[in-house]
């Protein structure tokens, strides 16, 4: 049945592709019918835990096809799936062929490549097929990261994502040949007995870095992710940088592990978390906001799967099956609350056309299901209970303490827990601001005030994956039980063990705070229905007439724990002071650079192209030159020989 059900997905997202381009309705029929199948294909796989093999008749590339989908790649189809489902229902508003008349076909057809492209990374066996598949998802999202190619930053943003996507993929190229001259084939599987390819890891853990965005890999992640189209943005952070996480998941399954393996993944994913909220706070443009969110929590997820590989290697399972448990099921909450808050984004900028949040304000009235919608995801990504984001950090959170408290070398774990709080605590921040800054107040522009609420099928989507974050917080124990299969499949010895977590009764106090706090919001509508609301102004520091500009803007909201950060994030002020007595205008404009790119790529880049120019020099045409070239090298290698004769 699972092999019925994948050859559907796989015809089914061709001919998507191929009436796409005109016939958006039956488009959106046969992605949404690809998108259920490939649910159900990895659902059967994740209850039943059975593997699934298929072996082609016919070579490509001199190799034949080899499919696989086991618990792992299952858990990564279902999330791939369920966005490319939801995310066409969304397009088909958002990205219409009535304001978008040329790039909306072309959007419908990348998207297919996209979704299908991603399928198979997740399913190819043979290294060979992986590079094909990785390489067609590199540039199905490159052309949609481009989809408004009319602007510049559009096209320069497209063109980062293609240099760094290609530079990780030199990097997995070189890592495929390695693995396959070594173990003679080019098929994919366990090789932990062979200790010799443990160094191969480190390849692996560079080239999937790259796509997964880990700091300070993350280089073209905030600009891609905020110059696409909303949809696409929402696809690219839930589902297309976890193909890094899961080629990082997958090879750490199966590599030998070097020394000293899941004490780096820990540090990168430490590092990642902090610096991606960091810079996440420091953001005024709300997509730029989720972005760097992004780098947070594929942190979050490096981090417990760095503690998870300590455990493996120190023979704990205690604490590394709730780490490896939490990891898991934080790869697909941060898909479901990441999605919805791009989306809620993306309703936003339709409304408004602005992503800047100092130009909004005051959207609940006008906008209350995506503002509703919104801060439920922010709450989700703040890790608040009782929304999912919490019970998966809260699972990593019990493994690092477990491992914390343990006599010897994994003690020394303990700076990760302040770490991962200390990112919690400012996503707590970031997250208030965008919410306050977008949604409360009043609208600082007149953009804002006209703004009007998203039609059906922009809202839909975002409904289901609001009931899905909920829906894992009051029932953690369903869910974790989900991710027993993925976790059997990466650490076979751990197979059939249940990690110690006290899941029912944590979905059961979950259920008693949900309860109370839809008590409380039905009582409190109840009173403003039966007495009204009044309106007043707030404490407005004496002004006689206070304006919207006198509210709290983004940066100004930040401003304090963004100081904290300023080694890091290098804040250009421009400030306009206060002259006179009767002073007509004051302005402080903060811009926050791309710290890794501008202040080390981007100069790296330059001493590179310098030295090249200046070797290029040396061409000049000029025979004798060649020759007097040719002369000194002889001479240099001779007198090393000399010198190593002596």
């Amino acid at each position: 049945m699972i092999s019925a059900l994948l050859a559907l997905f796989c015809l089914a997202l061709i001919l998507a592709m191929a009436t796409g381009i005109r016939h958006s309705r039956i488009w959106l029929g046969l992605n949404s019918l690809a998108a259920l199948c490939g649910l159900i294909a990895a659902a059967v796989v994740l209850v039943t835990g059975e593997a699934w093999d298929w072996r082609g008749p016919f070579a490509i590339g001199g190799e034949y096809p080899l499919l696989r989908l086991d618990g792992i790649s299952a858990l990564f189809l279902a999330l791939v799936c369920l966005i490319g489902g939801l995310g066409a229902v969304y397009a088909r508003e958002y990205w219409s062929e009535g304001h978008f008349p040329l790039s909306a076909p072309r959007g419908r057809c990348w998207w297919s490549a996209l979704v299908l492209s991603m399928g198979l990374v997740l399913t190819c066996g043979n290294g060979l097929h992986f590079l094909f598949a990785w390489e067609a998802f590199a540039l199905s999202a490159y052309f949609l990261i481009t989809l408004d190619n009319e602007h510049s930053g559009v096209r320069k943003a497209g063109w980062l994502y293609l240099a760094a996507s290609h530079a990780g993929t030199m990097v997995l190229f070189a890592f495929f040949s390695a693995l396959a001259a070594r173990t003679g084939t080019w098929e994919l599987g366990p090789v932990q007995a062979q200790a010799g390819l443990a160094p191969l890891f480190w390849l692996a853990l560079a080239g999937f870095g790259v796509k997964a965005g880990a700091f300070p890999l993350h280089i073209w992640l905030p600009s891609a992710h905020a110059s696409a189209p909303s949809h696409v943005s929402a696809m690219m952070s839930a589902v297309a940088i976890k193909m890094g996480v899961y080629g990082i998941v997958r090879f750490s399954g199966w590599l030998p592990l070097p020394p000293g393996a899941g004490w780096v993944v820990l540090g990168i994913g430490c590092a990642s978390a902090l610096a991606g909220i960091a810079f996440a706070l420091a953001q005024n443009d709300i997509k730029r906001l989720l972005a760097y969110c992004s780098v947070e929590n594929i942190g979050i997820i490096l981090t417990g799967l760095g503690l998870s590989l300590l455990a493996v290697q120190h023979g704990r399972p205690v604490w590394g099956q709730a780490a490896l448990a939490g990891t898991f099921l934080h790869i697909v909450n941060h898909c479901l609350f990441k999605s919805l808050l791009f989306f809620g984004a993306g309703s936003v900028l339709h409304a408004t056309g602005t992503r800047d949040m100092s130009r909004l304000g005051g959207l609940w009235r006008r906008m209350p299901w995506t503002a509703c919608l919104f801060a439920l995801g922010s709450a989700a990504v703040a890790g608040l209970p009782p929304l999912n984001g919490f019970v998966s950090e809260w699972a990593i959170y019990l493994g690092l303490l477990r491992a914390a408290a343990q006599k010897g070398a994994t003690a020394g774990v303990l700076p990760a827990v302040i770490v991962l709080a200390g990112a919690g605590a400012l996503a707590l921040a970031a997250f208030a601001k965008a919410v306050s800054i977008v949604f409360l107040g009043a609208p600082r522009t007149k953009i804002a005030d006209k703004a009007t609420e998203c039609g059906p099928l922009m809202r839909a989507p975002m409904v289901v994956l609001g009931g899905l974050v909920i829906a894992i917080g009051l029932l953690p124990a369903l869910f974790f039980r989900l991710v027993q299969a993925p976790m059997a499949a990466w650490a076979p010895q751990w197979a059939g063990a249940i990690p110690q977590l006290p899941t029912r009764a944590l979905g059961g106090v979950h259920t008693i705070l949900f309860c109370v706090l839809l008590a409380a919001g039905f009582l409190m509508l109840r009173a403003i229905r039966r007495n009204g609301a009044r309106q007043g102004l707030t404490w407005d520091c004496g002004y006689a007439a206070p304006t919207a500009h006198m509210q709290y803007t983004a940066g100004s909201f930040a401003g304090i724990a963004g100081g904290w950060f300023a080694w890091l994030l290098r804040p250009e002020n421009t400030v306009r002071r206060i002259r006179g007595l009767f002073p007509a205008k004051a302005m402080i404009l903060q811009r926050i650079p791309e710290t890794v790119l501008e202040m080390a790529v981007l100069p790296a880049a330059r001493a590179t192209l310098f030295v090249a120019d200046g070797v290029k020099r040396m061409q000049g045409g000029r025979l004798h030159l060649y020759i007097l070239y040719v002369f000194l090298g002889v001479t240099a290698l001779g007198l090393l020989v000399y010198q190593g004769g002596m």
